[in-house]
């Protein structure tokens, strides 16, 4: 078939200012050879001239403008037939996506105009399909052939960051460059159309101390040494503009709070060279004395201080430990004190870092030192006896009035006052004893018995004459000497059998004795008969010398009914000085 025999429908794209036609489509669809009537419709990629092999339809794509807002509905292109001779027996129909809502087409002249104003951000594209038909019986001239509508990007959306505000931290004395945090923005414009959608970060408040990377949104320091003690917070604004920076772009901000943490770059350090204290001389151990505090700007653990005694007088007197609630170092008392024997003392202190940073040792060292003076207050004491305990001796039967010993209390004050004593009489209930108020005397009031009594605890009271209330009180045990003023006796009511058959020199009893003196003054008895029996006819006594005696049969022969009783009287002695002696009884029966 020859090219004028060929009828086919084209579009003509209309190029009115706001409108954008591909090149060559005229030029193509001119140049392109016909293939026969009876073929089939292919459709090609985007961008690309469409053909079909059998009287097609030539295509290129169309392209609309967005958010245009002119009076008029926008010409988007024509469709128009080779077999249309113009006397209107042809109509054009246009369907698909936004077919007759957006786009209408004038069924006569084929020309497509966009009835609203579109926007890319919600809609690229839309796929329509034309069509050619016999106005009078509708009957389809040509197969009805796709063809897409493009909305045209242009600049109207501002970047818009992810966030309204950021917050970061970045170590204080951080290096020049160090990253803080990156900020991202987004531009819905197309980013393969223009520079619609390229964004280039800048800074507009933060500098000099911070910089933005322009690419990348990366903040990083811009300032050495940056020190939290002197600035901790700082308030960055950061803009991101499209169409590549370059003037008539839209831009968009954020604020970012950037915070400097603390490193510990700040060593300890006390206000003042000297502390003053003052402890009473009646401080207990244990008792807080005062408190120093060494002053350190870094915060956290960058801050904590650990304090120590590292030297002086007062170094076995006093210790310190550390409050870490409130960072102070509290002196405290050790060991008692005595204003009359010391009256001051200093320590030197020392406060130390406890997390010493290595990148900064440069800057130490971490540590300060301090002198403390503390003074010892007189406080008023009670009297002081010059022993803790009074031991005293004194003999039993001693007359009234005898001197026991002497009790001696001072006062440990400056003052010195007098002192007086007394007896608590709860410990001396039968009133053995008597004190001089004024020389501490003890003398006894009535005879003493070892026997009834060996020791007698009674407690001494020193009091000072002008002040009462400053009393003292010592114990004072009182030995009662033994003196030999008791015979010894049986040791108990003894009463002896001897048998009628009893043999001579057989033993049928052993006695002892006891002796309420002391065993100084007996530490043997002795055993015997009195001179006057001495040579008894029934009876012998043996002497066992180990403060026991045997009674011995002398003769055979008893006789029960003759005598069934005998009384044998026994001389007990002991070895005191002088001796003392008793005579007992010894009851013997005969069975």
């Amino acid at each position: 078939p020859k090219m004028k025999e060929e009828h086919c429908l084209h579009a003509a794209l209309l190029c009115l200012g706001v409108l954008c036609y591909s090149h060559g489509l005229s030029t193509e669809r001119l140049s392109r050879a016909r293939p026969s009537l009876h073929g089939h419709h292919e459709k090609g990629k985007e961008g690309q001239v469409l053909h079909r092999s059998k009287r097609g339809w030539v295509w290129n794509q169309f392209f609309v403008i967005e958010e245009y807002t002119g009076p008029d509905p926008v010409l988007v292109g024509r469709l128009h037939s080779d077999i249309d001779s113009g006397d209107g027996n042809i109509k054009y129909i246009l369907s698909g996506e936004g077919a007759g809502i957006i786009f209408v087409i004038d069924d006569k002249s084929g020309n497509i105009h966009a009835t609203k104003t579109l926007d890319r951000e919600e809609r690229a594209q839309y796929t329509l399909t034309a069509q050619a038909v016999d106005r009078n019986t509708n009957r389809p001239l040509e197969p009805p052939s796709e063809f897409i509508v493009k909305v045209q990007d242009i600049n109207d959306n501002p970047p818009e960051f992810l966030h309204e505000n950021y917050h970061a931290n970045v170590p204080e004395r951080s290096n020049v460059g160090t990253s803080v945090i990156q900020v991202t923005a987004s531009d819905a414009d197309d980013p393969t159309y223009g520079n619609s959608a390229k964004l280039v970060y800048s800074i507009l408040e933060g500098q000099p101390y911070f910089s933005v990377e322009a690419q990348t949104g990366i903040i990083r320091t811009a300032l050495p040494n940056m020190d939290r003690e002197a600035k901790e917070e700082y308030h960055v604004v950061i803009q991101a503009k499209d169409m590549g920076g370059h003037m008539g772009g839209l831009s968009g901000t954020t604020k970012v709070t950037i915070t400097l943490t603390d490193v510990n770059d700040n060593p300890p350090k006390f206000p003042q060279s000297v502390y003053q204290m003052s402890v009473s001389e009646a401080a207990v151990p244990g008792e807080e004395v005062g408190r120093v505090k060494a002053k350190d700007p870094d915060i956290g653990e960058n801050g904590l201080v650990a304090y120590s005694i590292i030297d002086g007088d007062g170094m076995d007197m006093f210790e310190i430990t550390t409050d870490y609630e409130t960072q102070e170092g509290v002196v405290k008392l050790k060991k008692t004190l005595d204003y009359e024997t010391k009256k001051s003392y200093s320590l030197k202190v020392e406060a130390a870092n406890v997390h010493i940073d290595p990148k900064f040792i440069s800057n130490g060292p971490f540590k300060d030192t301090v002198t403390v003076k503390i003074a010892v207050e007189d406080a008023d004491e009670p009297p002081v006896f010059l022993k803790p305990t009074y031991i005293f001796e004194v003999q039993e039967n001693a007359a009234s009035g005898t001197v026991v010993g002497k009790v001696h209390a001072k006062d440990p004050d400056a003052a010195n006052s007098a002192i007086r004593y007394s007896i608590d009489r709860h410990t001396d209930l039968e009133r053995y004893f008597v004190i001089n108020a004024e020389d501490g005397n003890i003398k006894t009031i009535k005879a003493l018995d070892r026997e009834e009594m060996a020791w007698h605890n009674i407690s001494v009271f020193a009091v000072e004459v002008h002040k009462q209330h400053q009393e003292a009180k010592v114990p004072v045990a009182i030995k009662v000497v033994d003196v030999n003023d008791n015979a010894p006796k049986f040791a108990a009511a003894y009463e002896a059998f001897v048998c009628e058959n009893a043999r001579s020199n057989q033993q049928f009893i052993t006695i002892s004795a006891d002796d309420k003196d002391d065993s100084a003054n007996g530490p043997r008895f002795i055993f015997s008969l009195p001179p006057e029996i001495i040579h008894n006819p029934n009876f012998t006594l043996r002497d066992n010398r180990d403060n026991t005696a045997s009674v011995l049969v002398r003769r055979e022969g008893f006789s029960r009914q003759k005598q069934d009783l005998y009384l044998l009287p026994i001389v007990i002695s002991d070895g005191g000085v002088p001796p003392l002696s008793s005579t007992n009884t010894l009851t013997i029966r005969v069975c």
